[in-house]
């Protein structure tokens, strides 16, 4: 695979195994550099990606040549081999073992796509002619969702360990968590212990076997997983939670950030009508479209009904969270904004009150899973509705749907 940049191989040893295993893939070109070279080789060859042996890794070498590639652009895979201590939040673990050297080839190439991808928008968003959003400056794992399989005695720990740094979904099944993944926008997968060996094996075959799901992370912590599976970013971690964490989250991080990029891109190519955080329109464009649905809904018939779903202010992912299952579930039809006050409008087409109910119901069941640091804190809404009467202007109807209180969920 020809790259637009060399791939640098960090190693105190010239041609290490991993080396040649990515030679052997045809990736190239590969320059190989030790510790002392590798800051200026990156400043004057601009690599397409970095893979270092962290057993060899200089005291502070490493952690001053991820704060050296944190700042490039676009976005610069950094793969660290066998960590032993918890990583940089850019650098990607690899640790699967040296009879896996294959896996690694695919690992780098699923962060290279990251980078294209990156480098897309980069282009797109300056060749674009009008106002178009910007790349969030923002850690984008602020903003990441995991998905926490478990039941095990260690899940509370588990869910508190990751809860501190990202939005989390708990799921005591594998049923229910394969809900979520049909549902939800996940970010990164941890399996924890309470499955048998046939379980796990079934779950991650079944991931691999799905194009959605095949470039997720997925964390298992459990002892004696081989990861024979077709799943790139597959990483076993094991050890205790503060550990788990903080090494699963630099994939984590990388899929945040991916998808943060697939939301720019998609509203680059409508014109900066949606807002790259949430997926739904920006307030601007909602506005318009707003009082032109209204003016038609009156003027040519139809029902016409808002919801608004009001999240916990004290907890601001919880909007985030709420405003990116209603862009990934919303009928073609319908919809919606983040509002300043921490709420989400969301406007069905079509739609008469009981309709709007219904619908809003089932949108709201969606959301009651999701924490942020502790198991108590939930993301579920409350949901009040609005039918357009003949009447209403824009103002009166949104007016009556802050001032009744008809929930739909609560």
């Amino acid at each position: 695979m020809s790259l637009q940049g060399p791939i640098i191989v960090v190693s105190s040893t010239r041609q290490p195994a991993f080396a040649v295993a990515l030679d052997r893939a045809g990736i190239f070109p590969i320059i190989d550099a030790t510790w002392t070279e590798v800051s200026r080789a990156v400043a004057r060859l601009q690599p397409a990606g970095i893979v270092v042996a962290m057993s060899q890794a200089p005291e502070g070498e490493f952690s001053r040549l991820a704060e050296q590639i944190g700042a490039i652009e676009p976005y610069l895979p950094l793969i660290a081999i066998d960590p032993q201590a918890a990583l940089p939040e850019n650098a990607i673990p690899f640790s699967q073992g040296k009879a896996c050297w294959d896996r690694l080839t695919a690992r780098l190439r699923a962060a290279l796509r990251v980078r294209a991808l990156h480098a897309t928008v980069m282009r797109r968003r300056n060749d674009q002619a009008q106002a178009h959003p910007t790349v969030a400056q923002t850690d984008p794992v602020r903003h990441a969702t995991a998905l926490l399989i478990g039941r095990g005695a260690g899940y509370a720990a588990l869910s508190v360990a990751l809860g501190e740094r990202m939005g989390i979904v708990g799921a005591l099944s594998i049923e229910a968590a394969a809900k979520h993944l049909n549902t939800r926008d996940i970010d990164g997968i941890v399996l924890g212990e309470g499955f048998s060996a046939r379980v796990v094996d079934a779950f991650l075959t079944v991931l691999g076997e799905d194009a959605r799901f095949r470039n997720l992370p997925v964390i298992v912590t459990l002892d004696g997983v081989v990861p024979a599976y077709d799943l790139p970013n597959l990483e076993i971690i094991c050890g205790d939670p503060a550990h788990i964490a903080a090494n699963a989250l630099p994939l984590i991080r990388q899929h945040a950030f991916e998808t943060h990029l697939s939301r720019t891109l998609r509203s680059i190519d409508a014109g900066g009508l949606l807002d790259p955080l949430t997926g739904l329109l920006t307030r601007a464009a909602f506005e318009r479209d707003f009082a032109t649905a209204v003016r038609e809904a009156q003027s040519r018939g139809g029902g016409l009904s808002v919801a608004r779903f009001a999240f916990d202010k004290n907890h601001a992912r919880a909007q985030l969270d709420g405003a990116r299952i209603l862009s990934r579930l919303l009928r073609q039809m319908d919809f919606g904004a983040a509002r300043e006050d921490g709420s989400v409008i969301v406007v069905f087409a079509g739609a008469d009150l009981r309709n709007a109910h219904a619908i809003a119901r089932r949108l709201s069941s969606v959301m009651r899973h999701t924490s942020h640091g502790k198991r108590d804190v939930r993301s579920e809404p409350v949901v009040t509705l609005a039918a357009l009467e003949s009447s209403d202007t824009v103002q009166s109807l949104l007016a009556r749907l802050y001032d009744q209180g008809r929930r739909a969920a609560s």
